[in-house]
């Protein structure tokens, strides 16, 4: 039996589901195969959203903890119920995979259950989850890849998901761990070793560069590090890790320093209860049949694209994850956006230059554009301005004054090239200068903006006033 379509999408995450539900609206027929049993991909699934959801319920309490009493709220008898936080983060997870599904109900899209393989170009064969029964065979005008990434594993350690971890088994664990490794000072690390860490664990980082969160702006890093680390965080930088051996009375990691051969360092221990392994994503590509049909995979596993999102197979497309770039819900969800626009004949564009980059760590960190090393590298003048929350209003009642916002602008234009900010509602506050970006607009355009009082987006008007150098509140 055949089926018909004009999109096959292979994957139901951000990517996925979005460009199929964007086909649909412009009258395509279109259908989604996923092998997870559930839609929302990782980030929903086992990343952004849960992750989110436990660094919330840690968060207050924390505040409870520590924060309540300087408001004149005293706290006795404190008592944390983790079964209950991970009830709640479960609740959260499954009533947005739900709303996915009522939305692929909602435009008509079919949702296979199963996994897909590209059999032929415009034929896709969709395997049942359990493993009985022939494939399902679809036919379709066009094939769309937008099937992940998954955890990078890292040589000398294995994820048992018990004792040593990846993002999945660390937002499940059964308990806390007295002291936790973290092998990653990345976003994932970050977020997830502050939730265990809130909720009592010894959390120490350990990163094989210098510097936390690698490809930020420099002067976040060094200030979000300082942060973390008066929060309890340890770090242990330019450390490479060599081993993990699991056993009953935890885990034992091996380590010597980055520059061991160079520096003469010696290797050293580290016993923990639960080890995470933070270092990154891979895409996801096994079992697709991307060779037998022709499909060309770089050295790393990324799917080449051109302009219009097809791989050199014309009527294959791939994006998300699975094709690079920053590996972000939101640049997968705008991806699946204009690839289902440019496959009905519309026209798309994404602003690479233009697209957010959120910590939620407290505070939380966020960025868009250019960082001022690489500004510098380009040989390219710039303005900065830059405010301190310790000089907001708003930050000041609330009582959450860490970090500042600074802002980069070109030296003989104004135009913003790059924001990047450290404190309260960070990933909310970033919006108003990705806005300004993709307008192509100025500093100027950002200071002349009357701002709400007392806000928080007024350290967003001040740092763009002082790019001209004339701040009113510092």
């Amino acid at each position: 039996m055949s089926d018909v379509y004009d999109l096959v999408v292979i994957g139901g995450g951000p990517a996925g589901y979005v460009a199929a539900i964007r086909a649909a609206q412009l009258g395509m027929k279109a259908a989604v195969v996923e092998g997870r049993g559930a839609l929302g991909g990782t980030c929903l699934n086992v990343g952004c959203i849960p992750s989110k959801a436990m660094l919330q319920s840690s968060h207050h309490f924390e505040m409870a903890d520590k924060e309540f009493s300087h408001h004149g709220i005293d706290v006795s008898g404190l008592k944390l119920n983790l079964k209950t936080m991970l009830a709640r983060k479960d609740k959260v997870v499954e009533s947005l995979t739900g709303g996915i599904e009522m939305l692929m109900k909602k435009n008509k899209v079919t949702y296979l259950k199963g996994w897909g393989k590209i059999e032929a170009v415009g034929k896709v064969s969709v395997k049942p989850l359990d493993g009985k029964g022939k494939p399902q065979v679809l036919e379709t005008a066009n094939i769309l890849i937008a099937t992940g990434s998954e955890v990078t594993p890292l040589p000398g350690v294995t994820i048992d998901e018990k004792q040593i971890v990846s993002s999945t088994g660390a937002l499940s664990l059964p308990k806390v761990p007295k002291t936790m490794a973290v092998i990653g000072a990345g976003v994932i690390g970050l977020e997830l070793g502050s939730v265990w860490r809130r909720l009592g664990a010894e959390v120490t980082v350990i990163e094989f560069l210098d510097m936390a969160l690698p490809g930020m702006d420099g002067e976040v890093s060094k200030y979000a590090q300082r942060i973390l680390t008066k929060q309890g965080l340890t770090f242990k930088m330019k450390t490479k890790v060599t081993g993990a051996k699991a056993g009953k009375g935890g885990v034992t990691l091996t380590m010597e320093p980055r520059d061991a051969k160079d520096s003469g360092g010696k290797a050293e221990t580290l016993k923990v209860d639960v080890v995470l392994v933070a270092i990154g994503r891979r895409p996801f590509t096994e079992g697709l049949g991307l060779k037998e049909v022709g499909v060309e995979v770089g050295e790393r596993g990324f799917i080449p694209v051109d302009a219009d999102y097809q791989t050199n197979v014309e009527g294959i497309y791939a994006i998300g994850d699975v094709i690079g770039g920053a590996m972000l819900a939101h640049k997968a969800e705008d991806e699946g956006v204009v690839c289902a626009e440019i496959m009905a004949g519309q026209t798309g564009h994404i602003d690479y230059g233009a697209i957010p980059g959120i910590v939620y760590t407290h505070p939380e960190i966020a960025s868009v554009g250019k960082t001022e090393e690489q500004l510098k590298e380009a040989g390219i003048a710039y303005n900065k301005g830059k405010f301190p929350f310790t000089a907001n209003s708003r930050a000041r009642c609330n009582d959450d004054t860490d970090g500042f916002v600074k802002i980069l602008a070109d030296a003989t234009t104004d135009k913003v090239l790059g924001c990047h900010i450290v404190g309260p509602q960070a990933g909310d506050l970033i919006q108003e200068v990705v806005n300004v970006m993709e307008f192509e607009g100025s500093a100027e355009d950002i200071a002349r903006i009357c701002h709400g009082h007392p806000g928080l987006p007024e350290s967003v008007k001040e740092a763009a006033l002082g790019v001209a150098g004339r701040a009113i509140h510092i």
